[in-house]
């Protein structure tokens, strides 16, 4: 098993999250995007105005990694047209993958046609440009019956509307590994939710982001059935180590 081609290496907080000077954050975004070309991982994953940096360093590389962002991040509740704006950016900036965030807090509140439609749209823009969409659910936000709802939502709506060839571009994300859970619950992948998104989301594959810290976790959830995994310690998890962040 070649670990480091299921790894989004991922660097998603801003200037103030850090307490730094946009300039400090782009410069450690871009260590993460170098580690990535050295690494080799599947993808490096940061946030839309870093997309075209990447772009630049990976092609001067002649790197084969491929760069993700992540749209509507982290709540996911900005609407359609906010997030077709962002991703049609992102695509001419030279991302790969589009990592949305659903709006899970409409669809908790039974706004469904809401959702069905962001998640219509926003994958046929997508899929149009050949790009690898991904739904992100937040899985800490929902009961189990909201991530089963959620899950199949996502996948009827892909079934219907597109081409089974597509179907293994559409991807169903745990987390944004940005949402506050009381107690320190876990706020990401879990066996418990992995196992209930890749039996309802099926035949679209899953991405296990957020909670996944070490090589054996991570094996762990590939095994499960899972494509990808996001993290922001991915040489960490790759070389047998446990990853300190919190993502």
């Amino acid at each position: 098993m070649n670990i480091k081609q299921y790894l989004d290496s991922t660097y998603l907080k801003t200037p103030a999250q850090n307490g730094l000077s946009q300039a400090e954050n782009i410069l450690i975004a871009k260590g993460f995007i170098q580690e990535a070309i050295d690494e080799n991982f599947k993808l490096i994953m940061i946030r839309p105005d870093i997309v075209s940096i990447a772009k630049k360093m990976i092609v001067d590389a002649k790197s084969t990694v491929h760069i993700g962002t992540v749209i509507d991040f982290p709540e996911g509740k900005s609407g359609l047209e906010a997030k077709l704006a962002e991703a049609t950016q992102a695509i001419e900036d030279g991302a790969d993958d589009l990592d949305f965030v659903c709006n899970y807090e409409a669809f908790k509140e039974g706004n469904v046609d809401l959702v069905k439609e962001e998640i219509l749209k926003c994958t046929k823009l997508g899929l149009f440009h050949n790009k690898v969409v991904k739904w992100i659910i937040e899985v800490a936000a929902l009961s189990d019956k909201q991530i089963i709802q959620l899950s199949a939502l996502i996948k009827n709506i892909v079934i219907t509307n597109f081409k089974e060839e597509n179907y293994s571009s559409v991807f169903v994300k745990s987390s944004t590994g940005f949402y506050k859970t009381d107690n320190n619950l876990p706020n990401g992948a879990t066996v418990p939710t992995i196992l209930l998104m890749l039996e309802n989301a099926s035949p679209l594959p899953v991405k296990a982001a957020g909670g996944v810290r070490t090589y054996e976790e991570a094996v762990e959830m590939i095994r499960l059935g899972v494509k990808r995994i996001g993290t922001s310690g991915a040489s960490a998890i790759a070389n047998g180590q446990k990853a300190q962040g919190e993502y």
